[in-house]
Formats: structure tokens, sequence, C-alpha cells
């Protein structure tokens, strides 16, 4: 949907304002419109909503099959953090504690190793999440191993 696309009011027995920030309401005005409206282009009523022709009828048919449930936003992407597990995290939290002057990579190397498919990218994340990442950190495991 375009960001620029502005409220749309209803006046009747009531007065409504649809804004465009509400997805299901505004999706379902546009259905409505385009079903009691004839002769106009669905082209044209789906651009005045802020939408192709093509995600026109994909909202269309998310509505048939599920009704205004399906015109709700679904985020995209994955729902849990399926390569750095609980597990995954503490094995490379451990291989920094035990070798502080192990690069990212190498700890990435000795998780392969073991078994654990993770990137070099993805032990730096983890890294920088619990901030093992400063150099403070390192010195002072330095001054530690010194003092023993």
């Amino acid at each position: 949907m375009k960001k620029d696309v502005l409220s749309k009011s209803l006046d009747g027995s009531i007065s409504l304002i649809i804004s465009p920030s509400d997805p299901v309401a505004w999706k379902l005005l546009m259905l409505f419109e385009a079903a009691s409206v004839k002769g106009v282009k669905i082209e044209d009523t789906a651009s005045r909503y802020g939408y192709t022709r093509e995600h026109f009828y994909v909202i269309k048919h998310a509505y048939e099959a599920q009704g205004s449930q399906g015109l709700a936003d679904v985020p995209t992407g994955p729902k849990s953090n399926y390569k750095r597990t609980r597990e995954v995290d503490k094995q490379i939290i451990r291989h920094r504690f035990l070798d502080p002057e192990a690069s990212c990579g190498v700890i990435a190397q000795k998780m392969q190793q073991t078994g654990h498919s993770i990137s070099q990218r993805s032990v730096e994340r983890t890294i920088n999440e619990y901030g093992l990442q400063k150099k403070g950190y390192i010195k002072q495991i330095r001054q530690i191993r010194k003092l023993k």
C-alpha cells in the first residue's frame, strides 16, 4: 500500500473515517467499493487504495478463503531463531571464554566441526548480543590469566 493515500470518509446514518493504517478495514472498504460500483476498472479502484490490480486479486482471494481475518497483514520471515538456538549460543560463549583471542571465523569453524551449521556472521551477532566483543573484556581476561 502506498504511504501517501488519504483516509476515506463514509457518511450515512453515522459517519466513519477509514484510515490506511488499519489494513483490514482499508482492504475491506476497497473490496466493498469494487463490489458495489459497476463499470469501473479494478485497476482504478485498487490504485485509489494504493494497491496494484494483482494485489487486489490476492486480497480478494484471501477474503474469499478466510473472510475478514484473511485481510490482516501477516509478518514475513522466520518465526524463531532456528540457527542460533540456546544451545548454540551457549557453545559460542563457551568458545569465547576458553579462547578470547579467537576470531569469530575460528569460533564458527570450531562450531561447524562439532556439527553445528552456523556462519561467522551468526557468531558475530551472538558475541555482540552478549557484549563479549569489547576490547576491555579481552584485556580483563588477560589480566586474570596473568594473576594466576
